[in-house]
């Protein structure tokens, strides 16, 4: 791992001599169990990269920090579930609860951790009340159960449940129906966060029970003692029955548990080896792969194995060539997720913009939150035209008339705000009362920035100057006299605050999980702009060295959301994640260089409370994964990464097509944590970004670190 390349000034390191170095288990350095405690919510259980199926223990909800269904804190269980989300602030799916006892009493059931096994694509508990040893593995599809009687001679009971729901998940319909001796199949459809969610399944037992008693949300069947373990096999599909046992019948045809298991595990090492770091730290590198596992349990795979899916018309489609997904946390994701996929799984990314631009036929727009073929709408803005105009920039997203005509449209509609920004400019809180309208319209400026960027390129010059005039309205918000982002009256007022005078440390109605101290840098597409607006780079610069320092009282009706506090620069949620980055814009990176160690050395640890807010579907530990090595995409559409400070020693990122990226960084350590100069592919680099064609074609980034502020990045030329 420590092996040196010398690199020629274009040229790109093959896989063919970088197979030496690709033997280790990356799955060693992975911790499941971070994020499971605190306000982390991510899923824990078994599953492969990108995979539809999350299979794993699901408890009974007893409050916010069970949003995935599981929760460190809570040693009860109801059994094992095929659906989950990681990490979300909303609970959601738990489809198909199944629970193995040797008597046919069923509830929660005690376990202990210590009894417990989690690695990636395998889970296994001993149920000591139900006198049952559980296992689990998963394929895309499919999830693989083996149970084993702590009593050889005790009978095995096995129960199916359909009315079990995780958060808002409420059953509205289901059926269960015995299709053979050994097989079941039915269909779920529930009401809650997605408004219109459907689930089907195909199960099937190793061997027949010798009772089943079914009714339309419980399936109860009982097993004669045996000396070998009972499998089950579960496949799932959004479309149909027929599709679930299509799906496990091409994924998991046979009763190898074991191969199944190593067959996940395999494809956990080849998402994982994707980054390869290097770092004497084990507690770095357990946070990094257990990161890079977090950050690629979604989207999911939604469309099935013959390429069907339910769409966001709530019809069935068909599209062979590029599977279709679901799961987008886009409010979240756009800021690290996406830009972190689209260097690390680039083959994935044109499957992603059709998914997006389906979404825009299927819906008339582009999605916010998608959540199994249902429009939440969660959220402010539009970030799926972000991200949209982000693979269309990189060159992932292949038709440009669709592409364009999907984001001009988006952000063209009458809805969530939108027709009140085209009327006036910006969004008043008061025509009508609008809540959270500085931070809508901060999010739309970001939007319009997107869809102006890629009507620059399409040369549709009206729309660019349309688009790129109303990605300014950041603007109007900005009262000069308390320095910060405010609501805005119809009349073209300031809001009255209740607090007096205006206290920037309280959530108010303005903003969304957030205060004005947070939301006055939401400006990621325009930094200079912000610059600028906030009086020059002086008084930028002391306005930005103020939110790491300022302390106030967030008051009794913050967000649980606004965590991870260094002064009011709030860590634990997304509009934040940025920011530490401006400083290079103001030609002073040197002054994020402790900032950013302080967050990924103090708010990230290898503990199960390790995440210091909400996983946010990949978004918190991509963050990290990005910045450990060194780079942000701060402006979310075009892929300029600005360079901080790395954690790691070195790291190959398989950037696609055989090539290899390097990052290395010279005399690294806790102390040496500036960036005295930079080379790339042998050549000095004298500004402190890259941008995505650069670290695409493969290459090298050389950072020589020191323990002292130096000049680089500072001078006008070198800067974002």
């Amino acid at each position: 791992m420590k092996k040196f390349l010398s690199f020629f000034a274009m040229g790109a390191i093959t896989l063919s001599l970088y197979a030496a170095k690709n033997s280790s288990d990356f799955t060693a350095n992975v911790d499941p169990r971070i994020g499971t405690g605190g306000h982390g919510h991510v899923f824990f259980g078994a599953n492969v990269p990108f995979g539809l199926v999350q299979l794993g223990p699901s408890q009974t909800v007893k409050g916010w920090d069970w949003c995935s269904g599981y929760h460190e804190s809570d040693k009860t269980m109801l059994g094992f579930s095929h659906t989950h989300l990681s990490g979300t602030g909303i609970g959601d799916l738990g489809d198909v609860l199944v629970t193995p006892s040797t008597s046919r009493k069923f509830g929660e059931t005690a376990f202990s951790h210590d009894d417990e096994i989690c690695t990636p694509g395998y889970y296994k508990v001993s149920l000591p009340q139900n006198g049952v040893t559980a296992e689990l593995t998963a394929t895309n599809h499919t999830g693989m159960h083996r149970y084993v009687a702590t009593n050889p001679k005790d009978s095995l009971f096995v129960r199916i449940n359909l009315k079990y729901g995780i958060g808002w998940d409420n059953r509205k319909e289901s059926t269960i129906t015995q299709t053979s001796a050994t097989t079941l199949s039915g269909k779920r459809r529930s009401l809650g966060w997605a408004p219109n969610h459907h689930t089907y399944f195909a199960a099937e037992f190793s061997r027949p029970a010798a009772s089943v008693s079914i009714n339309d949300t419980i399936a109860t069947l009982a097993f004669a003692p045996s000396s070998k373990p009972l499998l089950l096999k579960v496949g799932i599909s959004a479309v149909s029955e027929k599709n679930a046992r299509l799906n496990l019948t091409n994924e998991n045809p046979g009763w190898d548990f074991n191969k199944v298991r190593l067959e996940a595990k395999n494809s956990w090492n080849d998402a994982l080896g994707r980054v390869q770091i290097s770092t004497s730290d084990d507690r770095i590198r357990r946070i990094y792969y257990t990161a890079l596992y977090h950050s690629m349990f979604a989207p999911v795979t939604y469309s099935d194995v013959n390429g069907q899916y339910r769409g966001a018309d709530n019809k069935i489609h068909t599209n062979t060539a590029l599977p279709a997904f679901s799961i987008f946390s886009l409010w979240d994701t756009y800021r690290a997720a996406h830009p972190f996929y689209s260097l690390v799984v680039p083959e994935k990314q044109e499957a992603f913009a059709k998914t997006f631009t389906n979404i825009y036929r299927q819906q008339g727009r582009l999605p916010v939150w998608h959540l199994h073929a249902n429009e939440t709408d969660c959220m402010v803005g539009n970030p799926g035209a972000i991200v949209l105009a982000d693979l269309f920039m990189k060159g992932f997203a292949k038709d440009s008339t669709l592409v364009y005509e999907a984001l001009r449209q988006t952000q063209l509609c009458n809805n969530r705000s939108l027709d009140a920004l085209r009327r006036y400019g910006y969004i008043p809180y008061d025509a009508p009362v609008e809540n959270e309208s500085v931070a809508k319209g901060l999010e739309y400026a970001i939007a319009d920035d997107a869809v102006a960027k890629v009507a620059k390129e399409v040369n549709a010059k009206d729309d660019y100057n349309y688009f790129n005039n109303r990605s300014k309205s950041y603007k109007e918000y900005y009262d000069k006299n308390v320095g910060f982002m405010r609501g805005k009256s119809a009349a073209g007022l300031f809001r009255q605050e209740k607090y007096s005078p205006f206290a920037a440390a309280h959530r108010e109605d303005d903003y969304c999980e957030g205060n004005g101290w947070q939301y006055l840098w939401l400006v990621p597409h325009d930094p200079h702009g912000l610059i600028a607006l906030l009086g020059g780079e002086e008084k930028f610069m002391n306005k930005l060295d103020s939110l790491f320092i300022v302390q106030g009282n967030l008051g009794a009706d913050a967000s649980p959301d606004i965590s991870g506090l260094i002064g009011q620069y709030a860590h634990g949620n997304e509009p934040s994640h940025h920011i530490l980055y401006l400083y290079n814009y103001a030609g002073k990176p040197y002054k994020a260089a402790p900032l950013l160690r302080k967050v990924l050395t103090e708010l990230y640890d290898d503990k199960p409370d390790g995440l210091c807010g909400n996983e946010d579907v990949g978004q918190m530990s991509s963050w990290y994964l990005l910045s450990a090595l060194g780079l942000y995409q701060v402006e979310p559409v075009g892929g300029k990464f600005v360079i901080g400070s790395p954690v790691v020693d070195s790291a190959d990122l398989k950037v696609g097509e055989g090539k290899i990226f390097r990052i290395v960084a010279e005399n690294n350590s806790s102390k040496n944590i500036y960036v005295q100069s930079a080379s790339l592919n042998g050549k000095p680099l004298n500004r402190s970004y890259l941008n995505f064609k650069e670290i695409q074609n493969g290459g090298e980034l050389r950072l020589q670190m020191g323990d002292k502020p130096s000049d680089f990045g500072t001078s006008i030329d070198a800067r974002p």
